[in-house]
């Protein structure tokens, strides 16, 4: 749990006239120090609340613990909005017509692009889902639409990025005919196309908290593939003060992070409380859209994916980790990672998170609760990719993103989106992980692996579920009952206020 906000701490306030989900009697909840120090039946004498404490009427609202997103890439998210979105695209010949369409209006100068001042700028689109297409992406198809113009498309999950000839060579990378970056050399240009000035991205993260803080977010577990602490720094310098941060480590990095004194759970000097470190993140596969995820059968193409870091390495990671003070949090998509990384924290001894856990064999459900790991999932990936799994995992799907099943075996749940690859919104995740389906006429995909509404709450608010004296003054309030709110209704949640630590981010004004 983070710890409360120092030098930000609000005065005295009261949340009056509020009820939890379920409830018909309302409640005043008193907020004190950056905690909850009361929650009593409503006063109508307001002669009782001390002078100097702010009354705020909800009016009958609805309060819940404030809501984390816990895996996130902030950077590529703002960076996201404001690039060419390929996600509409069903083929990489419609996504090529995007392209081009593009070009032909933005004067070689067109919003989202990178390259040096007074060079032709690189265009970069987001979002192309090349496993459900009939055709495949390729050099000469995007050479032939971006008149020499660089272009660089990367794929929704981050793990594939489509060059053309220009881009390969502004660049000094390599591709083959079908132009696709894959795996650490994608993240690789990724990180390099996200080289912009501070004072260009600062403001977009800036707004895509605020975004977050009117869906009730308060905190977030950011993966960003760099050194994040410092860069967090400079952002609540600035005036960043919409949520909690967590910021993790990679293992390029835990050298540095060791000898700085780091460790997951400390809070950072001079960030006012909003700003702890993260996880060690490793990983350990790819991805289902790349069919790079690591699997036991193999796919109908060919191959089991990779295997991107040795069982004896990722063991030696979490040994580290675990005398380092970190908690590890091991990305693994496909079911052969996610039976290694589950291998390597009994060996290691060290409880942690496995990311994604989107493939899971039937024996290793019950893994998870024994071992103390936590299922780190993303809910809407499994209506993004419910076809690329279909055709990849054919006859095996029942146990794709198996919530239910975890959580039968005694799992626990944290819910978040990976943004950039599914929004950063709670509600999203949540609406996907209850209802198995989307208002797009298609039905529920498996839903024997629903979880309940209540579920979800408590696996997007770490495990609180319910406001009680004493929880971090971490809030949401909202205009409806979460918990009997239609399903669409449930999807849109209006978010009236969210607070962080008794201080508002978003409403009450």
């Amino acid at each position: 749990m983070s710890a409360p906000l120092g030098p930000c701490l609000s005065p005295d306030l009261v949340l009056a006239s509020m009820r939890q989900p379920g409830d018909e009697i309302c409640f005043d909840v008193h907020l004190r120090g950056g905690a909850v120090s009361a929650i009593i039946p409503s006063r109508k004498d307001a002669s009782e609340v001390p002078a100097a404490t702010r009354v705020v009427d909800l009016d009958g609202r609805y309060v819940i613990p404030g809501l984390w997103d816990e895996h996130v890439h902030m950077t590529q998210w703002a960076l996201a909005s404001n690039r060419l979105d390929l996600s509409g695209a069903s083929s990489a010949r419609e996504a090529a017509a995007v392209v081009r369409s593009h070009i032909a209006g933005s004067h070689l100068a067109g919003a989202g692009g990178t390259g040096a001042p007074g060079a032709v700028q690189t265009l970069v689109g987001v979002g192309f889902r090349d496993a459900v297409w009939t055709d495949l992406p390729s050099l000469g198809l995007l050479d032939g639409v971006t008149r020499g113009r660089p272009t660089a498309l990367i794929s929704h999950d981050l793990h594939c990025v489509w060059l053309n000839s220009a881009a390969a060579q502004r660049y000094g990378v390599r591709v083959d005919a079908d132009g696709l970056l894959r795996e650490d050399p994608a993240f690789a240009l990724t990180r390099e196309l996200g080289q912009l000035p501070d004072t260009v991205v600062d403001p977009w993260v800036q707004l895509a908290g605020q975004a977050a803080a009117a869906r009730g977010v308060v905190g977030i577990v950011d993966f960003e593939m760099t050194w994040n602490r410092d860069a967090w720094l400079r952002r609540i310098s600035g005036g960043f003060a919409a949520l909690r941060v967590e910021a993790g480590v990679y293992p390029q990095d835990l050298d540095r992070a060791v000898a700085e004194g780091l460790r997951s759970g400390l809070a950072v000097a001079g960030s006012g409380g909003l700003l702890t470190v993260g996880p060690l993140k490793v990983l350990i596969d790819g991805s289902l859209n790349t069919r790079t995820a690591y699997c036991v059968d193999p796919y109908p193409n060919g191959g089991h994916g990779l295997l991107t870091v040795s069982e004896a390495e990722l063991l030696a990671l979490l040994v580290r980790a675990r005398q380092a003070g970190f908690v590890p949090a091991v990305h693994a998509i496909g079911d052969a990672a996610n039976r290694v990384a589950l291998d390597a924290f009994e060996a290691a001894g060290i409880a942690g998170r496995v990311e994604h856990a989107q493939f899971v064999r039937s024996e290793d459900f019950a893994r998870f609760g024994r071992l103390g790991v936590t299922a780190s999932v993303q809910p809407a990936h499994a209506l993004d990719d419910r076809d690329a799994a279909e055709a990849n995992w054919p006859g095996r799907t029942d146990r794709s993103f198996p919530l239910r099943s975890l959580v039968a075996a005694g799992a626990t749940l944290a819910l978040g989106s990976d943004a950039p690859v599914a929004p950063l919104d709670p509600w999203t995740a949540m609406s996907a992980a209850t209802a198995r389906a989307r208002q797009d006429g298609r039905g529920p995909w498996h839903a024997e692996q629903a979880l309940t509404r209540q579920e979800a709450l408590t696996a997007s608010s770490r495990g609180r579920g319910r406001l009680r004296v004493g929880d971090p003054a971490d809030v949401a309030v909202l205009d409806g009952d979460p918990l009997t709110v239609s399903d669409a209704e449930f999807a849109a949640m209006p978010v009236a206020a969210t607070l962080v630590a008794g201080r508002f981010t978003h409403g009450g004004q």
